[in-house]
């Protein structure tokens, strides 16, 4: 496998920066960006997707609202490495697959997704619903994104409704049936049929189930109209895959396929620890079948030249990040963000410097990173700082415009705090240059979020736009190309960018490159070696400054 750079890479949406990919080229032909980056991880909506940002993917042709192919091959011209995802566990309602499935009476992908009914028969009793509720041991085990059982009732073309496992959204839409459809479904007379139509109407506009709905002094057609409305749900949400399936299989190799012929060297595999399920196991991270999983990906991968990148959250004391590295993969540091926050407000490198010691000692590759698309992880960072300093964390971020995001629902089981990076750092550019400075000294990949290169502000505007469940929208502000000339006679943005071609271009960085850790208290001393040449940061927490030596400067 040929190796890719070890320099920084961009992280954003296709329209983060103007409206399409091609603004984000252009962005990056400038001058004052020669040098900076050597990869670019490319969130995916620049796929064909619906929901989520982009991770509900319906297929993996580029979308034409912000992507063409001309946008991928002057990336390759500039030299750049793609990242991009991959979503193992799950399709969009809306994928070609899940459309045949409903509409195709003789479907080949009823087994590309989860019968649930199938999964877990002679494991639970049935409902009178039409679904099995597994046994409480099965219950006790799973790991819940959302409230109730995941599961979709999906109506098939012969009329069934049958439970298809869903993880995670799902939105089902009734739609109305006109006052002459009513009449054809029901046999009412054109009166009648417009006086149910009245009376349904506005309840289905407002979210009422069919089931709910007011058909007194209609009882005599309201199943007529109940199996009508049924039938022509629609749907939005990610259905899971099953892993079991030879056409899942073949979908992951041609989906590998497509993303190493669009340029990518790394794939990104989201949520890939819900996709191996198996009676008497976690619905989450279940093991070996987990590791399985992801090595006959690897196999794939490999003949494509791509390099996996694991994504999942766990608490550091289950050390799961260890694991996926002793198996080859990298993994992502979503331990540094937490730590660099809280050696600030504890003025104090200690955890920093344990944390690096512990990365190079036992050789883990890792991609860091300070802001991103979601939120800032604490999830990870328990039983690595202690839960009153992670509780501290909290109320500093949220006191400076953040939200927290509790675990799915749950009290006091912190998943991620949701702020740009510049605002959580309480909006100071000395911090900002620091943190930068340290992420880019710290062992691995490092990955930089566009909007903290331009030192952005929570959008707490954006958030409300959104609505329930939009408080990533903080961090997401799109930039306009305009505005770039500006932004960049910003002294704390120019200094990003020397840092970051200093990172990209000094000779001392690289994967075999060897790494000293020195300091105290609230020193942090990091000290890269190669040969002859060397470059060392010298930064200092509590005078919020640094100062950087080395050769070839």
């Amino acid at each position: 496998m040929k190796h890719f750079s070890n320099g920084p890479m961009l992280n954003a949406y296709p329209d983060s920066i103007g409206g399409k990919l091609a603004d984000i080229v252009q962005f990056l032909q400038r001058d004052e960006l020669k040098d900076v980056f050597s990869s670019f991880y490319i969130l995916p909506s620049v796929f064909n997707t619906d929901l989520d940002r982009g991770f509900s993917v319906v297929d993996y042709t580029l979308s034409d609202t912000y992507a063409r192919r001309e946008d991928l091959d002057a990336l390759q011209q500039l030299g750049l490495d793609l990242k991009l995802d991959f979503v193992l566990n799950h399709a969009s309602v809306l994928s070609p697959q899940f459309q045949d499935l409903l509409h195709n009476p003789d479907s080949p992908y009823r087994d590309f997704f989860i019968d649930w009914n199938t999964f877990w028969a002679g494991e639970g009793e049935m409902t009178g619903d039409g679904y099995i509720l597994p046994q409480k041991e099965h219950l006790d085990k799973m790991f819940f994104r959302k409230p109730g059982l995941p599961i979709l009732m999906v109506r098939m073309p012969d009329g069934r409704d049958v439970p298809y496992w869903n993880t995670f959204y799902q939105q089902v839409d009734y739609q109305s049936p006109t006052v002459q459809q009513l009449m054809e479904i029901s046999g009412l007379q054109y009166t009648e049929a417009h006086r149910l139509h009245d009376r349904i109407a506005p309840e289905l506009a407002a979210g009422k189930a069919p089931a709910d709905l007011d058909f007194s002094g209609f009882s005599p057609v309201r199943d007529s109209v109940l199996d009508w409305l049924e039938s022509h749900r629609e749907y939005l949400g990610q259905m899971d895959l099953n892993i079991r399936s030879p056409l899942v299989w073949q979908f992951y190799d041609d989906t590998l396929k497509t993303l190493a012929g669009y340029g990518a060297r790394i794939v990104r595999l989201d949520a890939f620890a819900y996709a191996p399920k198996a009676v008497g196991e976690k619905n989450f991270l279940n093991e070996p079948g987990t590791w399985d999983l992801l090595a006959r990906v690897d196999e794939l991968a490999k003949k494509y030249d791509l390099e996996l990148l694991p994504e999942i959250h766990a608490s550091y004391h289950e050390k799961i990040y260890q694991k996926i590295c002793r198996k080859g993969y990298m993994t992502y540091d979503f331990f540094l963000p937490g730590l660099l926050i809280d050696a600030f407000e504890q003025r104090n490198a200690d955890e920093l410097r344990r944390w690096a010691e512990e990365i190079r000692d036992d050789g883990l590759r890792v991609v860091n990173m300070l802001g991103c698309h979601d939120g800032i992880p604490l999830l990870d960072l328990k039983g690595l700082v202690p839960d009153d300093r992670i509780q501290s964390l909290i109320d500093t971020v949220v006191a400076r415009g953040g939200y927290v995001k509790d675990l799915h629902g749950a009290k006091n089981m912190y998943y991620q705090v949701n702020a740009t990076y510049y605002s959580a750092l309480g909006e100071s550019d000395a911090r900002m240059l620091l943190a930068r400075a340290i992420q880019l000294f710290m062992p691995g990949k490092p990955q930089i979020w566009y909007l903290d290169l331009f030192c952005g502000k929570n959008d707490h505007e954006a958030v409300r736009r959104a609505g329930p469940g939009g408080h990533k929208e903080i961090n997401r502000t799109n930039i306009a190309p305009q505005s770039i000339d500006a932004l960049l006679q910003n002294d704390c943005v120019r200094g990003q960018f020397a840092l970051l071609r200093l990172r990209n271009t000094h000779p001392a960085f690289g994967q075999d490159s060897r790494l000293e850790i020195g300091g105290t208290g609230s020193t942090l001393v990091l000290t890269w070696r190669k040969d002859e040449e060397w470059i060392s940061l010298q930064a200092d927490l509590a005078k919020e400054e640094y100062s950087i030596s080395g050769t070839s400067l």
